[in-house]
């Protein structure tokens, strides 16, 4: 219910008012059914912009310290996370990614509408990266066929870059571009190959919709870089 009424009522008109969002191929998301929008990921709001543009309710995987904060503030950030279609999850290895995989199988087995972000965290310069293959294994788990639908978000990181806390005022725009099925690797889920190939399938829809520079490592070994970048540069400074 809270859902509904932040994005008819609230958050939907004060975004649409403030950013003018532009929107385009919407009629590409089938009206019922399992589906995962693929989205390139520039900003933290991409997950805010993106449901509001739709009218079926979208849920993200979203890590789980959004929702284990304390105090006011810790409980108001959960609650928010949890009324905009946010599930928390552990980012961590093992066990924690499986729990992750399952926690979008039951979205997708309940017929609803899965946000994923396949380079597995935002771009640190506006670049497209290689894509990891966790959609792929979600796509080819689900208990019954899932409609990919790619998503573009044009111009987010203009509006809240990496480390801004205050958005500013840019217009920003989403293409959703046609669906894709891969009924056609049925029985072949255990074949990292296949997983490779659909990935790949996937960012390559991706980097079309886009006008973005692609390279073929994972955005997660950039930023790594540049934090331990950063921290050598702090260290070297101090007297």
């Amino acid at each position: 219910m809270l859902y509904w009424v932040l994005k008819h009522l609230f958050a939907g008109p004060l975004v649409r008012g403030t950013f003018r969002p532009w929107v385009r191929g919407v009629e590409n998301i089938p009206a019922k059914g399992p589906v995962i929008l693929a989205s390139n990921h520039l900003s933290v709001i991409d997950s805010f912009f993106m449901p509001l543009s739709i009218d079926r309710r979208v849920f993200f995987l979203a890590k789980k310290e959004y929702f284990t904060g304390t105090g006011i503030k810790g409980w108001l950030t959960a609650q928010f996370f949890k009324s905009t279609g946010m599930l928390p999850i552990d980012r961590g290895g093992g066990a924690a990614s499986e729990a992750s995989l399952q926690t979008g199988l039951r979205v997708l087995s309940e017929g609803k509408v899965l946000g994923i972000y396949p380079e597995g965290t935002r771009s640190p310069d506006a670049r497209m990266f290689r894509g990891r293959t966790g959609i792929a294994r979600m796509i080819m788990q689900a208990d019954k066929p899932v409609t990919v639908v790619p998503v573009v978000m044009v111009d987010t990181e203009r509006v809240l870059p990496i480390g801004a806390k205050v958005p500013r005022l840019r217009k920003v725009g989403m293409v959703f571009g046609e669906p894709l099925t891969f009924t056609r690797y049925e029985g072949m889920a255990a074949d990292r190959f296949v997983l490779r190939s659909i990935t790949d399938e996937i960012m390559s829809e991706l980097h079309a919709l886009s006008n973005q520079d692609y390279r073929d490592i994972y955005a997660s070994s950039i930023r790594n870089k540049m934090d331990a970048d950063s921290k050598a540069l702090a260290a070297a400074q101090k007297p």
